[in-house]
């Protein structure tokens, strides 16, 4: 299909996105932006946290991982289900309970103003990593696959995509991404679903004979038994409930759109409903990712990894699958972006500049420094996908969840200790405990060969940065005298 006609109805879907932030964004402050008036329907959020979670880096790093790992991943997927029943019995109870706009106002009602701000700023460093690393992702593909064709420079891509963000959620914020996510995830899936039915009738199979062949060629493993690996099943379902406690449950993009629901019970069914559908939705893109290295090997493409889903269907697909694949792609590339950078100002706004205890700053002022703020972080994001570029690396996913490992230990430390322990941290020492168990974490990472041999630690290094922050606070704790205890 022409590059120019792909490029088109990439304007025409990016239209539609103007059209619903013009509508949804009406009469919108600085509330509706932060929680959407606390309205928001939970139903929609629910759908909406689908794309969110899921991402370019699942519709094409999932898919793409396949052939080197199996269909290990749904292990993670597993330990995401126990995960997201904890945040809804367990944290959102606590985030409603105080009332809260950012879920960082724990820490600092719990352990202390630097622990608010020590938790905000691992939020902002995990969410700024992780989401530019999964807009890098979905804008290569773009650029390799259509724009390039129209010589159109990779940094010009970046920058039109991330002010085309920046319009639609300038105003509306979460008001604004509730609709537009919902949008979003529904042309996604929309796509992973199309694009399943059609390899199996191109590959001329039903169901059960495309899982026969997956198994025969050891694309269908789900559960490794080899405890030295880091494919290991009890360590990958450990790790994914941790994943899915820190990434969505101590992260304020995720929890934001949650606490915009008015009533707890609403926003647990959200979060259950959105592990019930994402353990469903995962397995999809999986049993596609082995239909994809099926159908390779029928039209001989030899791609592997990321590129494989944009090169067998780009390359060897009719021009309908190919709209269908360009708009599913950038449907997974908005939430990546829109949300993150909503809640990345949120989140600098309320816990670093504390906006709203400046009670002497009115509300033109709050909405001035709140839109600098959000113009900053995107020329932020706007650098870190050219630094992704460059360094290039061939699989996104294993190295978000690499970073996520890192950032988000500190987080899953701090909300362990303030929820589980009775004592009062030395609030001073906190950020230093916190920089700390990542550095022990990197060289524990770096040396795994000479301190256990052949066994292999894998993304169960996030539960040892999150335990060496825990028991750092513990070390520099006292018993609790002042009621802070929540």
């Amino acid at each position: 299909m022409s590059p120019t006609l792909l490029f088109s109805i990439i304007i025409a879907y990016f239209a539609l996105l103007l059209s619903v932030a013009w509508v949804t964004s009406r009469g919108a402050n600085n509330h509706s932006f932060f929680i959407g008036n606390k309205n928001s329907n939970w139903m929609l959020v629910a759908f909406g946290m689908i794309g969110t979670s899921l991402s370019g880096v699942t519709f094409i790093s999932v898919p793409g991982a396949v052939g080197a790992t199996a269909f290990t991943y749904f292990q993670i997927v597993l330990g995401q289900l126990i995960g997201y029943f904890v945040i809804a019995f367990v944290l959102l109870p606590i985030f409603y309970k105080l009332n809260l706009t950012s879920i960082y106002d724990y820490l600092g009602i719990r352990l202390g103003p630097h622990s608010r701000k020590t938790g905000a700023s691992f939020f902002i460093l995990s969410r700024t990593l992780g989401a530019t690393a999964r807009v890098y992702l979905v804008i290569r593909i773009l650029q390799d696959s259509i724009l390039d064709n129209l010589h159109v420079p990779f940094w010009l891509t970046a920058a039109v995509i991330i002010a085309m963000v920046l319009l639609y959620t300038y105003e509306g914020g979460v008001k604004t991404i509730v609709w537009t996510d919902t949008l979003q995830t529904s042309c996604m899936l929309l796509g992973l679903i199309i694009s399943v039915i059609y390899l199996l009738n191109g590959l001329n199979i039903s169901f059960s004979d495309a899982l026969t062949q997956m198994e025969a060629r050891g694309l269908s493993q789900i559960f490794s038994a080899d405890v030295n690996r880091k494919e290991f099943w009890l360590k990958q379902i450990l790790a994914g409930m941790f994943i899915a406690i820190a990434m969505t449950g101590m992260d304020q993009e995720m929890m934001q759109k949650n606490i915009s629901v008015k009533r707890l019970a609403d926003s647990q069914k959200n979060i259950v409903t959105l592990a019930i559908i994402m353990v469903c939705v995962v397995m999809l893109f999986l049993f596609l990712g082995g239909l994809l290295y099926l159908y390779a090997l029928t039209v001989g493409v030899t791609a592997t990894g990321d590129k494989i889903f944009p090169a067998v269907v780009l390359g060897h697909l009719p021009a309908i699958l190919q709209v269908i694949f360009v708009i599913a792609l950038i449907s997974a590339l908005f939430p990546s972006a829109d949300g993150a950078i909503t809640a990345l100002t949120s989140s600098f706004c309320i816990d670093i500049l504390s906006m709203q205890k400046h009670e002497n700053w009115s509300e033109a002022d709050r909405k001035r420094i709140r839109h600098r703020v959000h113009l900053g972080f995107a020329g932020i994001f706007l650098l870190l996908i050219m630094m992704f570029k460059w360094a290039d690396n061939p699989s996104m996913i294993g190295l978000i969840l690499k970073l996520a490992a890192f950032t988000y230990g500190p987080l899953l430390g701090l909300f362990a200790f303030g929820i589980l322990s009775k004592r009062e941290v030395s609030d001073s020492l906190v950020l230093w405990i916190a920089i700390t168990a990542p550095i022990i974490c990197y060289v524990i990472d770096v040396n795994q060969s000479v301190l256990f041999g052949s066994y292999q630690i894998g993304l169960e290094l996030l539960i040892v940065n999150g335990a060496l922050t825990y028991f750092g606070l513990w070390a520099t704790s006292k018993p609790i005298i002042a009621a802070r205890h929540i």
